[in-house]
């Protein structure tokens, strides 16, 4: 990954979905730029002094480059963000770049491990969305999440880690010598001894009428952190509770939006940390409403214009809002994980080490005369680490030390199949 580039404007509308899609995108890469609404006399001034037609939109300039019409993988073509693999095989390939799949990428090449990170996005997880990090070990001014992200990805780079972005893994089987064999797609497939999974969270979907319709004309699944510096002066409304949330409302409050707060619950503090709770009551500009709900939500040509909410006593009330950042959680990524033998709970999350043991009894398919290493799944030499794991604590530095522990008992397999015999041929 690129250091961040000095000098990037873009020039766009900022409720159109694709060039909300940019923005984002560049925010998650911890891209800084200046955008510039399509239509103000300063975006008109920049496309006539650049000679770009209005219908290019949208426009990002890169100091001399100019990329009219330009989308995420454009972006990530000319920046070289999106790579493919150096070699067809490695000692670790890890699937998925948020908190987890970094540390455990950093550890592993520093370790001297020939080291592959794959992410079908960009690197941070859902961590890249967060706006400040503040109870993160090391950092006690806090740290964005897409900068912490990037850092690490540069880091990983450093140790001769191989990320390649932007690519997922489309399927996957296991060799009779136990080797992992990774479809990416695009006819590129590698090999691995050991494969981490750190594929993260979905956000999870609020059931209301309408709201589909409305994704990225308004309506955002995330905390809001490319949409902030556009809010100022604005009514939006937060749905959530957690961490995420918290910091999301306190990032929105602070560009001058006026921000509703709407918590199903009946106390903040059951489910966000004490300093968020104590700056979200100080800040006059944040309202919450406990026990209440989304029920409806409301357009005007096509973007959000209102929301109506409930409370529990069934009074129902609407509201003027140019824009809602849902946060009510989020679900494993996990849909992979039957087809691949990957035993899971009853929620989706996967069960690693003593949580596979039934009375003491390994799993039926389990074929090792030991027990499952600690973040070792149902399939041996395959770990599992971060949110995804059942059990996990769903924090940015638990995430981080599953990653970092992963890599250590990686080497355990590693040396145990050094000691296995070789299977022999058949035909």
């Amino acid at each position: 990954m690129s250091p961040p580039r000095p000098t990037v404007e873009v020039i766009g509308h900022r409720l159109d979905p694709a060039h909300y899609r940019v923005r984002d995108f560049l925010t998650r890469i911890a891209q800084p730029y200046d955008w510039y609404e399509a239509g103000s006399d300063e975006a008109d001034r920049m496309l006539s002094g650049h000679g770009i037609a209005a219908g290019s939109l949208p426009v990002v300039i890169d100091g001399d480059d100019v990329i009219t019409g330009a989308t995420a993988a454009d972006l990530a073509r000319a920046w070289n963000v999106e790579t493919e693999p150096t070699r067809t095989h490695y000692d670790i390939a890890i699937v998925g770049a948020g908190p987890a799949g970094l540390a455990a990428a950093v550890y592993a090449a520093s370790d001297g491990l020939s080291t592959l990170l794959i992410e079908r996005e960009v690197p941070g997880g859902q961590a890249a969305y967060t706006s400040l990090i503040e109870n993160f070990f090391g950092f006690p001014d806090g740290i964005g999440g897409a900068e912490l992200a990037r850092r690490a990805g540069r880091q990983a780079e450093r140790f001769g880690a191989d990320l390649v972005l932007l690519r997922g893994v489309v399927g996957h089987d296991v060799a009779p010598d136990g080797r992992f064999r990774l479809d990416l797609g695009g006819e590129l497939s590698v090999t691995a001894t050991i494969v981490i999974a750190t594929p993260g969270m979905e956000w999870r979907r609020l059931e209301v009428p309408g709201l589909e319709e409305l994704l990225d004309r308004g309506v955002y699944y995330n905390a809001g952190r490319s949409e902030a510096a556009q809010c100022g002066g604005d009514g939006v409304v937060v749905v959530g509770a957690g961490n995420s949330a918290g910091q999301a409302v306190l990032n929105l409050a602070q560009a001058g939006a006026r921000v509703r707060m709407v918590v199903r619950g009946d106390d903040l503090s059951k489910s966000m940390s004490a300093y968020l709770v104590d700056r979200i009551e100080a800040n006059p500009l944040i309202e919450v409403q406990l026990g209440s709900q989304v029920v409806d939500v409301h357009a005007d040509a096509g973007h959000l214009s209102g929301v109506t909410i409930a409370d529990g006593r069934d009074d129902a009330e609407r509201h003027d809002a140019q824009a809602m950042f849902v946060c009510i959680g989020a679900d494993p990524r996990t849909g992979w994980a039957a087809r691949a033998g990957v035993e899971a709970d009853a929620r989706g999350y996967i069960l690693t080490g003593p949580d596979l043991l039934e009375a003491g009894r390994r799993p039926a398919a389990w074929r090792l005369e030991r027990d499952p290493l600690t973040l070792e799944t149902s399939v041996p030499g395959f770990f599992a680490a971060g949110d995804v794991r059942s059990g996990s604590t769903k924090r940015v530095a638990g995430a981080v030390g599953e990653g970092a522990m992963a890599v250590a008992l990686a080497h355990r397999r590693l040396a145990e199949l050094e000691r296995l015999p070789t299977p022999s041929g058949g035909g």
